[in-house]
């Protein structure tokens, strides 16, 4: 069906100093479409769409015109750009906790953008605003709207920034990797209330994803980046089934949920020794002086020796706080923390320092957790220059390597890499000290398809050279099912199900495992094209 354009962009070039980073792109979305922009990191992707919102910082375009709904915006004025940005036209960011005010809280943050385009007054916009949170899928709204965005998991504070974006019912929606933190039940759950707003309103909204599977469940069309180009554009059907250029398929073939189903790995033998063991550990936060919340809840777990277990769950169902406290970055409020059959509970001073070199940990938000005045080769070198390990230039060089960046990037600092690039060098630094468990915190999603699998290729490399063991905290279904031994499913801070993989993605028995592997994306779309 043919849609009335709402969003052309023409010949459009954008340069960062001398380097072309968009370079003759055009697409066009209609009324009530969604148009997926997908490819790797650094593909021009979000460029574009900061292109479009006039937020280019230093970048400047350097060609061609964007037109919306008849008005150029690329020859818009600030003072029109700021009338439109929220009402007409929203964003959701990739980054929410970049997007968001640290010291205000995040009802008050939804709030705000009701009472700046005057669309309710300051007591109506707090009541819209525990709404909106509600309908973007934070359990308790109410409690969710007082609180700060530090005190929300990465998932929750995404979910803030959709509700912003979405406070003003705008006709078009520009989403940069809106669902990139979110687990795979709220997720569908964000993405089936765009796709009533749309049937009800004819909202359009430009997806920026390396996500395929969500692109071929909700996409109308697919336009595919790389190198600041459009290579090929096409139905999911076409892009999916038959794509045109190379580069499409190195995509298509590269993405978990899109791939065959492989079976996952044969569980690691019983007579392996236990490196970790959680016993019956929870953890308590206070909220305010009247309020706490158990994050965890009496929660077992073992973790053998060169295994990967897998910790999955909806956002805030405390598979983190878990993590941090089997990394000893979290004490528990009770229970007990085994590393090799020794208590460590409470271990401090030089005990925990080897600890620390042992246990490493690749965090959720690596732009949050790289100094940002730092060059990269200087991040990656830390824990080398922390425990006196010479021969660091060469080190470094190695670890950047393995993680596919180039050594020239050592020179760089964060904010001049893409989000999937801070991301590797994440890894490569949790990988400096060769530890003997590394707890990944959702370490691929940030990551287009192809370099998440060549980033899971190299842990399954590492495993099997070093005799590492993982603890995996994910909520891509498919990336678990790809990389893990034993899967641990929580839900409200506890264990509903474990067992090996195996047997729990082909045989789930509690009904929350069932329900999260029904909302992962991808493969119904496959099934829907098949017929």
């Amino acid at each position: 069906m043919t849609t009335t354009a709402l969003l052309t962009v023409s010949g459009l070039r954008v340069r960062y100093g001398d380097t072309v980073a968009v370079d003759g792109v055009d697409l066009t979305v209609g009324r009530g479409e969604v148009l997926a922009l997908v490819g790797e990191s650094g593909s021009g992707k979000s460029t574009t769409a900061h292109a479009i919102l006039g937020l280019l910082g230093s970048s400047r375009i350097d060609g061609g015109a964007i037109t919306f709904d008849g008005l150029r915006l690329d020859t818009l004025g600030e003072r029109a750009f700021d009338a439109i940005r929220g009402t007409r036209i929203g964003f959701v960011p990739q980054d929410p906790a970049t997007s968001l005010d640290p010291v205000m809280r995040v009802g008050d943050q939804v709030a705000e953008v009701l009472r700046i385009h005057r669309l309710a007054g300051r007591r109506g916009a707090r009541s819209w605003a525990v709404e909106l949170l509600g309908r973007a899928g934070l359990d308790d709204p109410v409690l969710r709207a007082r609180q700060y965005p530090h005190e929300m998991s990465g998932g929750q504070r995404q979910r803030v920034a959709i509700a912003v974006a979405l406070a003003a019912s705008p006709d078009l929606l520009i989403a940069d990797e809106p669902t990139s933190a979110l687990d795979v039940t709220v997720q569908k759950r964000i993405l089936d209330d765009l796709d009533r707003r749309r049937a009800e309103s004819g909202t359009a909204v430009l997806l920026v994803t390396h996500d395929l599977g969500v692109a071929a469940d909700r996409a109308d069309r697919i336009a595919v980046m790389h190198r600041g180009r459009i290579v090929e554009t096409g139905t999911p059907a076409e892009i999916l089934g038959a794509p045109a250029h190379a580069y499409t398929a190195d995509l298509v073939s590269a993405a978990p949920s899109l791939s065959s189903h492989a079976p996952p790995r044969a569980p690691v033998p019983a007579d392996r020794p236990l490196l970790l063991e959680l016993r019956g550990v929870g953890r308590r936060f206070r909220v305010d002086r009247s309020r706490s919340i158990d994050a965890v809840r009496s929660v077992s777990l073992a973790v053998r020796k060169g295994s990967t277990t897998a910790i999955v769950g909806e956002s805030g169902s405390g598979k983190t706080t878990t993590a941090r406290i089997a990394a000893r970055l979290e004490r528990p409020s009770h229970g007990v923390v085994l590393w090799e059959g020794e208590d460590i509970t409470a271990v401090r001073g030089r005990t925990l320092r080897e600890l620390r070199r042992r246990i490493q940990v690749v965090h959720q938000n690596p732009y949050a957790s790289l100094d940002p005045a730092w060059r990269i080769a200087d991040i990656v070198a830390e824990p080398l220059r922390a425990f006196g390990i010479g021969d660091r230039p060469r080190r470094v060089a190695e670890l950047l390597d393995r993680v596919a960046l180039p050594e020239s990037y050592g020179r760089r600092r964060p904010a001049e890499l893409s989000g999937g690039q801070r991301q590797r060098v994440a890894i490569a630094r949790a990988l400096a000290l060769a530890p003997d468990l590394v707890v990944l915190d959702e370490p691929v999603s940030a990551l287009d398809v192809s370099v998440q699998a060549r980033i899971l290729d190299l842990l399954a490399e590492l495993q099997r050279d070093l005799d590492l063991t993982y603890v995996f905290i994910s909520h891509d279904l498919a990336v678990v099912r790809q990389i893990s031994d034993e899967v641990v499913v929580m839900r409200e801070g506890r264990v509903v199900e474990e067992g090996p993989a195996a047997r729990l993605f082909d045989d789930p028995c509690d009904p929350y495992t069932r329900e999260l592997l029904a909302a992962v994306p991808g493969p119904r779309q496959e099934e829907q094209h098949a017929r």
